[in-house]
């Protein structure tokens, strides 16, 4: 059997089918290599005892632990019973408790002073921490029985227990057995470093790390282990995306350089402010990379309110100058459009002289625009709007403009990514938040070009040094931390709605005074208010941390009793995804020009969104917002001259994770450490899951949070060996961790760049 095919053997051939059902459905394991890589969480030691005292509720636990008392309880007048397990390590206990016919072999198995493993969801009765029906493993024998729990036993070889991530219907020890039953392939694993690299560093052999992780017999196997495999999970996706950025600096782009006298020119010539340090300096990055004849991709990432969407509207400029075109995409409708109203005000002067998103105004001597110049620099372009609830007439001219060149700049949604819109010179991509698009559509767009466009993707999410090496591993990173003269300041308060109601009235009545002082305001709410949904049903998240049962605060709901109560008098508006564009642009409209005091809306608002005379904002729920999300809305306001002010309303308890996070996110305006915390309380997961990257999410060991010296030395060794051996035709076993790594669908997509 090669070693290709030892770890893409299915676990069904190994298990039995009923095993592997459960691995393929809860746990996500499919072949043996994939089980190989499900490393224990934890170890514990054989005879020391698990603590007691800080068991999370309703979460499935593994405990360790000694068998205190045990005893048969009747009840229904003796026609049922119940088995009752007091559980100790010496300074806390647990309840174990089993039901009905269920007794019988624990009640003969859980003898005082047994030591065992026990598995179950921890619950509360009687104000006592318990676990119903749990399973549970022996892990010593007395003489007298010795014979029933060898076997039991002899599975947890050595002195260090592993205990898996595991689920409710599979146990730690049952995926502990099932590793040892393909352990033996581990002798077949393909090592995927240079040899020299491995010796240089002092890292044990692959197969050596695997035997060690899952069977340690000292806590030095665990600490050499997990470095090994930390670091090839981190050297391994640092060398796909080096590969990525090696592939687009061998591609062929028009360079896009400076044109004295053009639009940019004469933009910048209208500004009634000068840039920031900031906006100079990443400014004069992608210049310099526009200027290259291979594409530039690079990441904007700024501060909400840095200025980004005027750092990206420059180049898209610098591009028409140079006789391109540039296309920026958006994520919604609502914000396709902000940034149609942003880019259209910031050119008005030009627009008054030169038309610049009408039809640019004839050439002396016959008409038509210069060749190569979309409507003529120096004379305009246009810039037009492009998206799916368009009519069919402004549809089709949009469309014709593109095609022709007499469109410069287009900005639009997915609409854009379509088979039939077709470019005359594509010379630039701008996505706004990246988070909200795959590869696959970045790339779609990008494939317009005759060749391929430079791309500029922003994010008003700061990102932390890790994730912007291993999430955006593929782009050059420009940040943008500096805000503009003139923001003003953003108070920011929780209101504890339902501990101090009093606190929500005067919120209700600070939005009032807003208004009257001639401002507007914003209230937030997670949910519509027109869905079918069950009236018990809760966020995940709700659950998790133990909240009310009710749904979540709705738009429609909210609105309406505003309207009729604290904001009565007001003019106040709806809006969220499911209206109807039309009726969206025109709230946005009526909202931009004061027409309307209060906003009520969902996180369609989230970016982009700017209304200087906006100053309030009330985030209804705000514990069922991320720190990231929720720093995003508070960047509505405080966007003109007067202060901004973000009242945080949660009925969460004082003392739970929920209002943590809300205190951590009123405590500073610091978008970076506020996006450290974020990650700190979010499964790595959910950041590396979101097929950015072009991979997987893939990390076991590694964690983007703590292993920054090991992603940046990883990064480092990536660019030697890729700049070295970019088709790694000299490294086989790299190539093949590679194509393990790598979905086969994106993998085409990191190959073509």
């Amino acid at each position: 059997m090669d070693p290709v095919s030892a770890f893409d053997e299915p676990l069904k051939k190994l298990l039995g089918g009923a095993t592997a059902k459960v691995m393929a459905e809860h746990l996500d394991l499919h072949t043996v290599g994939d089980l190989l890589h499900h490393y224990p969480r934890r170890y514990e030691e054989r005879g020391r005892l698990t603590a007691l005292t800080e068991l999370p509720l309703d979460e499935h636990v593994t405990v360790v632990a000694q068998v205190a008392d045990a005893r048969i309880m009747m009840f229904n007048n003796g026609r049922g019973k119940r088995l009752e397990v007091t559980l100790t390590d010496g300074s806390g206990r647990l309840q174990l408790v089993f039901f009905g016919h269920g007794v019988h072999k624990p009640h003969k198995e859980l003898l005082p002073g047994r030591r065992a493993m026990f598995a179950g969801k921890v619950s509360v009765f009687n104000r006592k921490m318990q676990l119903a029906h749990p399973t549970y493993q022996l892990l010593d024998a007395r003489d007298d029985d010795a014979g029933d729990v060898t076997e039991a036993v002899d599975a947890f070889a050595g002195q260090l227990l592993p205990i898996y991530p595991a689920c409710k219907q599979l146990d730690s020890w049952r995926i502990a057995k099932a590793v040892d039953t393909v352990l033996p392939s581990a002798q077949e694993a393909v090592d995927p470093l240079p040899p020299a690299l491995r010796e240089g560093r002092g890292f044990v052999p692959l197969p050596e790390a695997l035997l060690r992780i899952h069977r340690p017999q000292t806590k030095a196997d665990i600490a050499a282990a997990r470095d090994r495999l930390r670091w090839d999970e981190a050297f391994v996706l640092q060398v796909a995306l080096a590969r990525r950025r090696y592939a687009d600096t061998q591609l062929p782009a028009k360079a896009r350089r400076s044109v004295p006298g053009g639009l940019l020119d004469a933009f910048d010539a209208t500004l009634p402010f000068t840039l920031t340090e900031g906006q100079q300096k990443v400014t004069g990055e992608i210049f310099d990379a526009l200027a290259t004849e291979h594409p530039m991709h690079r990441l904007l990432q700024g501060e909400v309110g840095s200025g980004k969407t005027l750092v990206a509207l420059r180049a898209m400029l610098r591009v028409v100058d140079a006789g391109g075109q540039a296309a920026m995409l958006a994520p919604t409708e609502v914000l396709a459009q902000q940034h149609h109203r942003s880019v259209t005000e910031m050119m008005g002067e030009l627009a008054e002289k030169w038309g610049l998103w009408r039809d640019a105004p004839p050439q002396e001597g016959g008409g038509g625009r210069p060749e190569g110049m979309p409507g003529g620099s120096g004379l305009g372009t246009k810039v037009v709007l492009l998206t799916g609830s368009m009519g069919v007439a402004a549809r089709r001219r949009a469309l014709l403009d593109l095609v022709t060149g007499e469109a410069g700049i287009v900005i639009g949604t997915h609409a854009l990514i379509e088979d039939k819109v077709q470019f005359h010179d594509l010379g630039l991509v701008v996505v706004d938040e990246q988070h909200r698009f795959g590869v696959e559509q970045r790339d779609a767009l990008r494939s317009k070009g005759k060749q391929p466009p430079h791309l500029l993707v922003m994010t008003a999410t700061p990102i932390p040094r890790t994730v912007a090496m291993t999430v955006f591993g593929d782009l050059e990173t420009s940040v943008l931390d500096q805000l503009p003269a003139g923001r003003s300041p953003i108070a920011s308060h929780v209101v504890p709605a339902k501990d101090k109601p009093h606190f929500l009235s005067r919120a209700w009545e600070r939005v009032r005074e807003e208004v009257e002082n001639g401002h507007q305001a914003y209230v937030v709410c997670p949910r519509i208010g027109d869905e079918d949904e069950p009236a018990g049903k809760k966020t995940k998240k709700a659950a998790e941390e133990g909240g009310d049962k009710r749904p979540p605060l709705a738009v429609l709901e909210i609105a309406e009793q505003l309207a009729k109560g604290p904001l009565a008098g007001l003019r106040v508006e709806v809006l969220h995804g499911r209206m109807p564009a039309d009726d969206k642009d025109d709230v946005m409209r009526r909202f931009a020009a004061g027409q309307a005091d209060v906003l009520v809306a969902t996180t369609v608002i989230e970016v982009g969104v700017n209304v200087p005379n906006a100053t309030a904002m009330v985030i209804m729920d705000a514990d069922r917002f991320g720190v990231s999300q929720l720093h995003q809305l508070r960047g509505r306001v405080g966007r003109g001259s007067a202060p901004g002010l973000c009242l945080l309303v949660s009925e969460a308890h004082e003392a739970s994770p929920a209002r943590a996070r809300l205190s951590a996110v009123a405590a500073t305006l610091d978008g970076f450490e506020l996006s450290r915390i974020d990650l700190e309380q979010r499964r790595e997961g959910d950041v590396l899951g979101q097929a950015q990257s072009g991979v997987r999410s893939s990390l076991r060991v590694l964690s983007v949070i703590d292993d920054e010296e090991v992603i940046a030395a990883a990064r480092e060794e990536a660019v030697r060996v890729v700049a070295d051996d970019p088709g790694l035709e000299r490294l086989p076993e790299l190539r093949t961790a590679l194509d393990a790594l790598l979905d086969k669908d994106r993998e085409e997509y990191l190959d073509k760049g």
